[in-house]
C-alpha cells in the first residue's frame, strides 16, 4: 500500500453542513478539484467556490427526487479503481472515468428523523442509499482513497494534507470509522423497522454506539474500557455536563447511572429526593421538603457506606445542600442543575465530580438492556414497570393506613433499584435499612435490620428506625421466614409481589404477627 497519497479530486455530499465551507475553501486552496451534489454544491457555490455537479461527471441528471444521483459507474469506478492495476487503468481510460481521491459524505439524518417522531414515510425517505454505497466503496479502496464521514475528522484530514497527502495509517483508520458508521446506520434502520412492525425479537439484531470517552480502565485496573452513547438522547449520565473533577471511571459511570435512574422515580413536583449509591446499590434514599432535608435523611440511613458514594438529586443543587455534601468524601454528584453558589462551594473539592443534566430520565419510557454471556447476548425490555396506589391489593386482615401506604410505595420504588434479593425498610419517607444481593431473602432482611441497629447506635437513638417501618421485598416471600425476620425487626406493614405457592401460608403468618400486607402483582428482580 502506498504510504502518502495526494488528493487531486474530492467528492463532497453531506447532510450536516457544519464545517463544510471551511473544508471546501481549504481543499480549493490546495488546488483540489471539487465535485458535489444538490444542497452541498449549492452551499459551496454560495461561498464562492468552483464546484462541478456530479451530474456533469455521470452525464445523467439527479432524478427521482434525488434518490438516484451517485449510483453510477463514473462515481463508483472513480472510487473503486485500483490505480496501479493495468486492467483498471485501461477501463478508466476507455470510459473516461476520473479517479476520486477523497470522499466526504455524511448520511441522511435518519436517526434524527426517528428521534423527532417522524411519520413512517418521512423515516423511509431519510434512509440513505447512495451515501452508504459510496462510503463502503471508498473504504474498501482505502489503499488509494481517503473517506471522511464526520465533520470532526475535517481538521485531522487537513493536517494530513499539509504534508502533501494522506498516510496509509490515516486512510485505514478512516475506513474503519466508515464501516462502523454504516453499520450503526443500518442498525438504527433495522431497529426502527422492528419497533414499527412490533417485532420484539427480530431474527438478527444489530447494536451500535458512538465513543464518548476512553476510560483509564474498567471495573479493575487490568481491564480496558470505554464509554459509548447510544444516540437515544435519554437524559442521564451520557448526556450530562461535567463541571469539575477528574475524569469519570467505569465504576463512577455505572454507579452514577444507577443513582440517577433511582432518584428519577420521585417526581420533583411532589418533593425533593436524594439517592446515595455505593457499588450500584442504594445505601440511602429519602424525600424531603428541601434537598438538604432529603440528603440528610438519606445519609442517616447508612453513614458508613455513604463515604465515597454517588449522590443523585431530583432537583437542581442549591448552596445549602452542596455545603452539607462536602462534609464527607463523595465521588460524584448528579442533578438536573446547580446554582452558581453550589458550584463555587464544590470548586474547593477538586476531586469531586459535579454532573448536571437538563432533566430527569423518564423511568416509564421504553428501551432495552443488554448483557453479554458466553457466545451471545441477552436482550430484554427495560424495567419500566410502575405500580400506583390503585394497583395495590390488601391481602391481610389489617389494611395499611394512608401513611403506611405512602411509605410502602416509596419502599417499592427503591426496591426496584436494589440488587436481588432485595429487602428495603422505610420510615417517614426515608430508607432506614437496605439488604441487597443476598442468596437468601432472609439474609437480606437480617442485614438490612442489622445496618439499622448500627445506625441507631451511631446516632444515639433509643431504638432502630425499623421499629414501625414499612418493608418492601422485590419478589415474593417463598416461605414465612423472611417475613418474620422483617416483623422481628419492627416492620408493621409489607409490600411484595405475591404469587408464591405458599402465599396463603405467608398471609396467615402476617395476620398472626399483626402485619398489614399488600400485593403488587409485579416483580422487580435486578441481577
Amino acid at each position: 500500500m502506498t504510504d502518502l497519497v495526494p488528493v487531486k479530486r474530492a467528492l463532497l455530499s453531506v447532510s450536516d453542513k457544519s464545517g463544510l465551507i471551511e473544508l471546501g475553501q481549504a481543499l480549493a486552496a490546495k488546488g483540489v478539484d471539487l465535485v458535489s451534489t444538490g444542497g452541498t454544491a449549492k452551499a459551496l457555490r454560495e461561498a464562492g467556490l468552483a464546484v462541478r455537479d456530479v451530474a456533469e461527471l455521470t452525464g445523467f441528471p439527479e432524478m427521482m427526487d434525488g434518490r438516484v444521483k451517485t449510483l453510477h459507474p463514473m462515481v463508483h469506478g472513480g472510487l473503486l479503481a485500483l490505480r496501479d492495476d493495468a486492467g483498471h487503468k485501461a477501463s478508466m481510460d476507455e470510459h473516461g472515468i476520473l479517479p476520486i481521491d477523497l470522499l466526504v459524505v455524511n448520511l441522511y439524518p435518519f436517526e434524527a428523523t426517528v428521534a423527532k417522531g417522524g411519520v413512517y414515510d418521512d423515516c423511509v425517505e431519510n434512509i440513505d442509499i447512495g451515501g452508504p454505497a459510496m462510503l463502503r466503496a471508498a473504504a474498501k479502496n482505502h489503499a488509494y482513497v481517503t473517506v471522511i464521514t464526520d465533520p470532526e475528522d475535517y481538521a485531522p484530514l487537513l493536517d494530513q494534507l499539509e504534508q502533501g497527502g494522506t498516510t496509509a495509517r490515516f486512510r485505514q483508520e478512516c475506513a474503519a470509522n466508515t464501516y462502523a458508521r454504516t453499520a450503526a446506520y443500518d442498525a438504527a434502520v433495522s431497529a426502527w423497522f422492528a419497533k414499527t412492525l412490533g417485532i420484539a425479537a427480530p431474527r438478527r439484531r444489530a447494536f451500535a454506539g458512538t465513543l464518548a470517552q476512553t476510560l483509564r480502565y474498567g471495573e479493575n485496573p487490568h481491564q480496558s474500557a470505554a464509554f459509548y452513547t447510544d444516540g437515544s438522547g435519554r437524559q442521564g449520565v451520557a448526556t450530562a455536563v461535567q463541571h469539575q473533577g477528574k475524569e469519570l471511571s467505569y465504576n463512577n459511570i455505572n454507579d452514577t447511572d444507577a443513582a440517577f435512574e433511582l432518584v428519577a422515580e420521585f417526581d420533583p413536583a411532589d418533593s425533593a429526593a436524594c439517592a446515595i449509591i455505593k457499588h450500584a446499590n442504594p445505601c440511602g434514599v429519602a424525600r424531603g421538603k428541601t434537598l438538604l432535608e432529603a440528603y440528610k435523611a438519606a445519609f442517616d440511613c447508612d453513614r458508613t457506606s455513604a463515604f465515597g458514594g454517588i449522590v443523585a438529586l431530583n432537583k437542581p443543587l442549591d448552596a445549602e445542600t452542596a455545603q452539607e455534601i462536602t462534609g464527607i468524601f463523595t465521588e460524584v454528584v448528579i442533578a438536573p442543575g446547580a446554582s452558581d453558589e453550589a458550584k463555587e462551594i464544590f470548586a474547593a473539592k477538586k476531586n469531586l465530580r459535579l454532573l448536571t443534566t437538563d432533566g430527569l430520565p423518564d423511568v416509564r419510557a421504553g428501551g432495552q438492556t443488554f448483557r453479554q454471556v458466553a457466545g451471545g447476548l441477552l436482550v430484554q425490555d427495560k424495567d419500566s414497570g410502575f405500580i400506583g396506589m390503585e394497583d395495590l391489593k390488601v391481602v391481610t386482615k389489617k389494611a395499611p393506613t394512608p401513611e403506611q401506604m405512602t411509605d410502602l410505595l416509596f419502599a417499592w420504588k427503591v426496591a426496584k433499584h436494589v440488587k436481588s434479593n432485595a429487602i428495603v425498610y422505610v420510615k417517614d419517607g426515608a430508607t432506614v435499612g437496605v439488604g441487597a444481593g443476598q442468596m437468601s431473602r432472609v439474609d437480606s432482611a437480617l442485614i438490612a435490620a442489622k445496618k439499622a441497629e448500627r445506625m441507631a447506635e451511631a446516632l444515639n437513638l433509643p431504638q432502630p428506625l425499623t421499629i414501625g417501618s414499612a418493608v418492601a421485598s422485590d419478589a415474593f416471600f417463598p416461605f414465612p421466614d423472611g417475613l418474620m425476620e422483617a416483623a422481628a425487626a419492627g416492620a408493621t406493614c409489607v409490600i411484595q409481589p405475591g404469587g408464591s405457592m405458599r402465599d396463603a401460608e405467608v398471609i396467615a403468618a402476617a395476620d398472626e404477627a399483626g402485619l398489614a400486607m399488600v400485593f403488587t402483582g409485579m416483580r422487580h428482580f435486578r441481577h
